[in-house]
């Protein structure tokens, strides 16, 4: 007799709880192998095939394609062992988790559990239910807890000046916990109270936009979703500042073109700029950190992992390269370009979008001179680069046209001071325009 497995949307990682179905791989009555991927679902972060642990025939889907469902809620059932007409009368419960991916496999050291279910009748609607239960129990509030009563009568204060202390101040003696004998409430309570940082509000829900006829709604979910989020809680979050300069590029753009003419892999313009900016922020570390709100600390990182923006069909995503300060502008060329097609096919993985330093943005390569970009949270600092343009300059006391870019540096003003931030900018500009500054770092 067969079993009927019931397969779970699996903890994809890096602290994701939902995934949306894209794109079924499999229908019922298909023939499916251990690991084969079954469905192809977007995340947060990626998009990401999803195997199936178990082989077998497939006897039920859960959700449609665009469906959103939490990590932990069905995904198919497939009957283990079946002939051509499964009998879904008995359902094993996996002693391994079923959370895989390619890879990885379901623990079997222990024998499966069994237990009677309905006929194939009720079990189909189970698997309509099951799914909705699942939501209903993510989406669901926790009933909010009882406010505590309020005493009523007088409360005991330790002189009129106190209380009128209190009420100037705005202070509700009624939520004091006095220290006095008996409660008294005593002057040091009411300061206490108005040196304690004041408690931050619920946000509001926002009430629904009208919009016209014929307007077209986007749902902000997905990449979307994360990154609207993201940056929203980036503006909360970072008091962030800007500053700015002008470049002759002239100088950098003629040694590429050198180490492209000798022999070995092309280097691109961002591999430069990428070790520029690695050479630079082993001056200024406190551009290579993020701030502890819990410890309010600030943290210096030791490496660096640095993100670049990338367009892509799906929207901008930051691959991150890894120790990009031990790697040579060969080595960081030849990364951006492999990360750089995995994100135009979809196929990075949440390792590659996480874990990010220190972001670099070229957004030259949209014809535009400058921006003010949004610090990727929880960094503290993003270089942007402009398009590298023919441009009226003062070369050697002499007035020529020379290849010009400008540079921007949003930082965290938390982390440091606009000296460093400034020293930071001035030394990759300073690199941009003789190369030969650079040597002296390496």
């Amino acid at each position: 007799m067969p079993q009927v497995m019931e397969f779970k949307l699996p903890d994809l990682g890096e602290g994701l709880t939902e995934a949306e179905i894209v794109r079924w791989l499999v229908a019922v009555g298909d023939v499916v192998e251990v690991d084969q991927p079954v469905v192809e679902v977007e995340t947060a972060k990626a998009m990401v095939e999803v195997p199936c642990p178990y082989g077998g025939v497939v006897t039920a889907r859960f959700g449609e394609e665009g469906t959103e469902l939490p990590v932990g809620a069905p995904l198919i059932t497939v009957a283990v062992g079946a002939g051509s007409e499964p009998e879904p009368a008995v359902v094993a419960e996996s002693s391994g988790s079923g959370n895989v991916l390619v890879g990885y496999g379901t623990d079997h050291s222990r024998p499966a559990r069994r237990k009677r279910v309905a006929r194939p009748g009720a079990m189909a609607a189970a698997a309509v239910a099951a799914p909705v239960a699942a939501l209903a129990a993510v989406a669901a509030p926790a009933p909010a807890p009882a406010a505590p009563a309020q005493a009523s009568g007088p409360v005991p204060v330790i002189s009129p000046l106190v209380r009128k202390l209190a009420r100037d101040n705005g202070v509700d003696l009624r939520a004091l916990r006095g220290s006095g004998p008996e409660g008294l409430i005593l002057r040091a309570d009411v300061e206490a109270a108005l040196r304690a940082p004041a408690p931050v509000a619920a946000p509001v829900a926002a009430a629904p936009v009208a919009a016209p006829e014929g307007a077209t709604r986007i749902p902000l979910k997905g990449l979307r979703g994360a990154v609207a989020e993201k940056l929203s809680r980036s503006r909360r979050e970072i008091p962030e500042a800007t500053c700015w300069v002008d470049a002759d590029a002239t100088e950098l753009m003629a040694a590429r073109a050198a180490m492209n003419a000798a022999a070995g892999p092309k280097i691109s313009v961002l591999a430069l700029l990428a070790r520029i900016c690695t050479a630079a922020l082993a001056r200024y570390p406190e551009l290579n950190s993020t701030v502890d709100l819990a410890a309010n600390e600030i943290v210096r990182l030791p490496s660096v992992h640095l993100g670049f923006a990338a367009q892509t069909e799906r929207g901008l995503v930051v691959p991150v390269v890894r120790d990009a300060q031990s790697r040579s502008p060969e080595s960081l060329s030849a990364e951006f370009g492999r990360l750089t097609e995995l994100a135009r096919t979809g196929k990075l993985a949440p390792s590659d979008l996480t874990g990010g330093t220190f972001t670099l943005n070229n957004y030259g390569v949209f014809g535009v001179d400058g921006s003010t970009p949004i610090i990727n949270h929880p960094e503290a600092a993003m270089l942007g680069v402009g398009r590298i343009v023919d441009k009226p300059w003062v070369h050697e006391g002499q007035l020529a046209v020379r290849k010009v870019v400008q540079l921007s540096l949003t930082f965290d003003h938390r982390v440091c001071d606009g000296g460093a931030a400034g020293g930071f900018l001035r030394y990759v500009a300073d690199c941009v325009e003789s190369p030969a500054v650079l040597l002296r770092s390496l």
